[in-house]
C-alpha cells in the first residue's frame, strides 16, 4: 500500500480507502463485511469511509464493530452527515441541531472516541452556511473530529466552505466527489479550486459502480446479483450499449500494463495530483485484494493517451452535474 498527504494537511491517508456505502448492513451478510475489513487491514489500507445515513444507520455500526480491538491511532475514520438519519424534519441536513446530534450518534456507532475526518455529506440550501461551518469548528474544537471535508460540493462552495474555516481556525482538508474515466466532472472547476487552497479529493465510484471492470457486456443481461440488477442510476447513465462497448475496448489496455480492468480504473484516478484516495467497496475480500493492487501503480504516458482516445468521447466532464439534479433543491 501506498500513502499520501490528504490535501496539503499532515494527515496521512492510504491511496486506496475502504467504503461501505452499498455493502454493510444491506446488501452484504456481517460475517462478510468484517471478512472484506480484515482483507483490507492485511492489504495496509488504513482509511475507512462510511456515513451515518448508509444502510440506515447500520453501516457505521458494522464497520465499528469490524474495527475493534485495531489500534485506533493507527485508522484514519472518515464519515458524514446531511441525509435523513430518522423521521425527524431535524433528522436530515446541516443545522446545528442534527450536526450535534448526528456526531454523537456516528461516534456511538462506531465505537470511537472521534473520527479523523467528518464531512458534510451534501451542501445544505436550508442552512446558513455559516451556521454549518459554526457547527463543524465546534465539533473540531470538542476533540470529536480532527478534519473537516465536504461530499459533492461545487467549487464555488468549497471556497465559500473554506474562507470561513480559515476564520475559524479549523483544518477544512477534504471532498469527496463521484470520480472515474466515465465522470469527469470535477476535472474542469472543483480540481483547480481544490488545488489552489489545498484541499484533496477522495472519490467514491472510480470503477463506476463495477461497469470499469468491465463484467457488464452490450447485449447481455447484467450478471445475477450484480449491482447493475436494482440500481437505477447506473443502468440510465452507463448501462447503454455503445458505453458498454467502449469499455470492452479498455480490455487490451489493461492486459498491456498487466493489470486488471479494475485496476487500471482505479490506478487511472490515483495518477491525478489532487487525488488522495480512491474509495472502493467489497462484498468479497477477493475484490479488496484485487482493488488494493492498483496502489502505487504509474500509467506512462503513452497509455493515459491510449485510454482517453477510448473514453475520451464519452466521459462526462459537465461542471453543472458536480451534483446530480436528483440530489439538488
Amino acid at each position: 500500500m501506498e500513502y499520501r498527504h490528504l490535501g496539503r494537511s499532515g494527515l496521512m491517508i492510504s491511496e486506496i480507502a475502504y467504503g461501505n456505502w452499498i455493502t454493510h448492513g444491506s446488501q452484504v451478510e456481517e460475517d462478510a463485511a468484517h471478512a472484506c475489513v480484515r482483507a483490507a487491514l492485511e492489504v495496509g489500507i488504513t482509511t475507512f469511509d462510511t456515513a451515518d445515513t448508509y444502510a440506515g444507520t447500520k453501516a457505521e455500526e458494522v464497520l465499528g464493530r469490524a474495527l475493534k480491538g485495531e489500534r485506533r491511532e493507527g485508522l484514519e475514520i472518515f464519515t458524514k452527515v446531511f441525509w435523513p438519519t430518522g423521521p425527524g424534519r431535524n433528522d436530515r441536513g446541516l443545522s446545528r441541531k442534527h450536526i450535534q446530534e448526528s456526531i454523537n450518534g456516528s461516534l456511538r456507532r462506531l465505537q470511537t472516541d472521534y473520527v479523523d475526518v467528518y464531512q458534510a455529506h451534501r451542501y445544505d440550501y436550508e442552512t446558513p452556511l455559516e451556521e454549518t461551518m459554526q457547527t463543524f469548528a465546534d465539533v473540531v474544537h470538542s476533540g470529536k473530529a480532527h478534519y473537516i471535508g465536504v461530499s459533492e460540493w461545487t467549487a464555488d462552495q468549497i471556497r465559500a466552505g473554506w474562507e470561513l474555516a480559515q476564520d475559524l481556525k479549523i483544518p477544512f482538508v477534504s471532498n469527496q466527489p463521484q470520480y472515474s474515466m466515465l465522470w469527469r466532472v470535477i476535472e474542469a472547476e472543483v480540481v483547480p479550486t481544490s488545488i489552489e487552497l489545498g484541499v484533496g479529493q477522495v472519490v467514491f465510484s472510480p470503477i463506476a459502480q463495477g461497469v470499469l471492470s468491465g463484467k457488464y457486456e452490450p447485449g447481455k443481461q447484467p450478471p445475477a446479483g450484480s449491482r447493475a440488477e436494482s440500481n437505477s442510476q447506473i443502468i440510465q447513465r452507463y448501462m447503454s450499449d455503445e458505453m458498454l462497448t467502449t469499455v470492452q475496448q479498455l480490455k487490451p489496455l489493461a492486459e498491456q500494463a498487466g493489470l486488471s480492468m479494475a485496476q487500471l480504473a482505479v490506478a487511472w484516478v490515483l495518477q491525478n495530483e489532487n487525488v488522495s484516495a480512491a474509495i472502493v467497496g467489497a462484498s468479497r475480500p477477493e475484490q479488496v485484494f484485487d482493488n488494493a493492487k492498483a496502489a502505487g501503480v504509474k500509467l506512462d504516458d503513452d497509455l493515459m493517451k491510449a485510454i482517453e482516445g477510448v473514453v475520451g468521447g464519452i466521459a462526462e466532464r459537465d461542471p453543472a452535474k458536480t451534483v446530480s439534479p436528483a440530489q439538488r433543491p
